[in-house]
């Protein structure tokens, strides 16, 4: 049989060394008696895909019996392809929807973390893959799959995914080379050679450790928590003592989310409001009030230019945002944010009787509408665009005076009428409203677009009254969800005669 070349096809993001891995395997080959051959595809920009380097390894030893110097290929063929190495879960998948990996002949190499493509974070809503599907596709699609957590393993021996790519690589011995080859490669390269070789170490003996599986790890509880301060201790207590146990885990949630958005105070309200919801007529696995406790938290939370501003000064932020770039103590990091706060916003964030007068056509409302007509870039590492935030930050202990939150309040208070009133004769259909809290979120034109969506579907569900089955709300809430031009849903609404 004539002699064939490894074909090694190797998916990885901007930044994670795609293509040193892909020269550590050429000059692997070449020291190792082979002729190499890489290629690259770029990705585009940041989520959208990533960059495919394909490497052919064609043995010397085989010249003689081949007669002439082999044809490389320049890009992987769909079923001809040996190994698959894939930075991130996704791309992993990438690689089985492109018929890379075949469970004849591919065996696939993935970290399983993943890192959200740009399609799953503009969903409308929950965009997000199953991790849990892939890896079983990825299983199913593979000759062999090895398969764990690589971004944590290389963070945690200082390294970059790369390295441990090429330790997991040479520990699944699907290359016909000794491990003291691999690790001079690495030295060869002479950069970053103590991490990398750490990092490839951790990684060969992994590789190497039983199967884990596919089961995702068990989660432990969380502790209880034991807050010092005498009110959150009390809204806790409260939870405890009013509440079923199905509720506290995101009860607990929803006041931790609402003391940090506002006060406790805030929080005691919430509580109150989930009171009302506790007592209504609920099946036995408390649909209702397990989807009411998260989605009114969510809503209470709602984000306005206060929010925004709190969160984007945060020492927090600014840790992860340095983290995320790799910068170190000695390099200057620099965050600048464009922001473009509307009209509407800015009458939101004032008091509420001063923001209905600036809503009205005068003088004022269109000096303050040439004002925000752009946006502007602000930079938040510098102490002026710092101070300019965490000014408006600042105006959180007046939130509930501001005419955002009287609209909110309003509509909050509504759609818990509504689950009321429901609730009495349809608990199923009552729980299907509380879902439709996902419909509204974000602020600016994510909020507007969102809101209209859910006062839409509230105005169908007037129209139809008990009557409304609770599959046909869920199918118009996923129709909502679609797409941002509205045409799922309104389709929907004139399936069911609705329109």
């Amino acid at each position: 049989m004539q002699a064939q070349p490894i074909k090694i096809a190797i998916l990885a993001m901007g930044g994670e060394g795609g293509g040193v891995l892909a020269d550590w395997i050429v000059d692997l080959g070449e020291h190792e008696g082979c002729i190499a051959q890489t290629t690259s595809v770029p990705g585009v920009a940041q989520r959208t895909g990533a960059t495919l380097y394909y490497v052919e390894l064609f043995p010397r030893s085989a010249l003689a019996e081949a007669h002439q110097r082999p044809v490389l290929a320049l890009m992987p063929m769909p079923g001809d392809v040996d190994i698959v190495l894939a930075s991130e879960l996704m791309e992993a998948g990438r690689a089985v929807q492109r018929g890379l990996v075949t469970p004849e002949r591919t065996t696939l190499i993935a970290s399983t973390h993943r890192v959200y493509s740009i399609a799953e974070k503009s969903a409308m809503g929950d965009g997000r893959v199953d991790s849990a599907e892939l890896l079983a596709h990825a299983q199913r699609a593979a000759r062999g799959f090895v398969h764990f957590d690589m971004a944590e393993l290389a963070q945690r021996n200082g390294s970059v995914i790369s390295a441990v790519l090429f330790g997991a690589l040479a520990g699944a011995g699907v290359l016909p080379f000794a491990r003291s080859a691999f690790e001079a490669t690495i030295a060869r390269g002479g950069v970053g050679v103590k991490p990398s070789l750490k990092a490839f170490g951790a990684a060969f003996e992994r590789t190497r450790a039983p199967e884990p599986g596919l089961a995702a790890p068990a989660v432990a509880s969380p502790p209880a928590p034991r807050p010092r301060d005498p009110a959150v201790a009390a809204l806790l207590g409260r939870i405890e003592r009013e509440f079923d146990a199905a509720l506290h885990g995101l009860l607990r949630e929803g006041v931790r989310r609402l003391i940090d958005y506002q006060d406790p105070d805030y929080a005691g309200l919430y509580l109150d409001r989930m009171a009302r919801v506790a007592r209504l007529p609920d099946d036995g696995n408390r649909d209702l009030a397990l989807a009411t406790a998260r989605h009114l938290a969510l809503w209470m939370a709602y984000e306005d230019t206060i929010r925004v501003a709190d969160l984007k000064t945060r020492a927090s932020r600014y840790a992860r945002v340095r983290d995320e770039v790799g910068a170190t103590d000695a390099q200057v990091l620099g965050i600048q944010e464009f922001m473009h706060p509307r009209l509407q916003e800015v009458c939101d964030t004032l008091p509420a009787r001063l923001g209905r007068w600036l809503q009205r056509p005068h003088w004022a409302h269109r000096l303050l509408a040439r004002l925000t007509r752009k946006g502007r870039v602000i930079d938040t590492t510098a102490l002026g665009g710092f101070l300019q935030l965490r000014l408006v930050a600042g105006l959180r202990r007046w939130r509930l005076g501001t005419l955002r939150h009287q609209h909110e309040n309003a509509r909050i208070e509504d759609w818990l009428a509504r689950i009321e009133a429901t609730a009495r004769t349809h608990p199923a259909l009552a729980t299907e409203i509380a879902r439709c809290q996902r419909l509204v979120k974000g602020y600016g034109d994510t909020h507007a677009r969102g809101l209209a969506n859910y006062t839409t579907l509230m105005a169908a569900l007037e129209r139809a009254g008990a009557s409304l089955a609770p599959a046909t709300l869920r199918e118009l809430r996923e129709a909502a969800l679609a797409d941002e031009q509205g045409k799922a849903l309104l389709a929907s609404l004139r399936r069911h005669a609705l329109a």
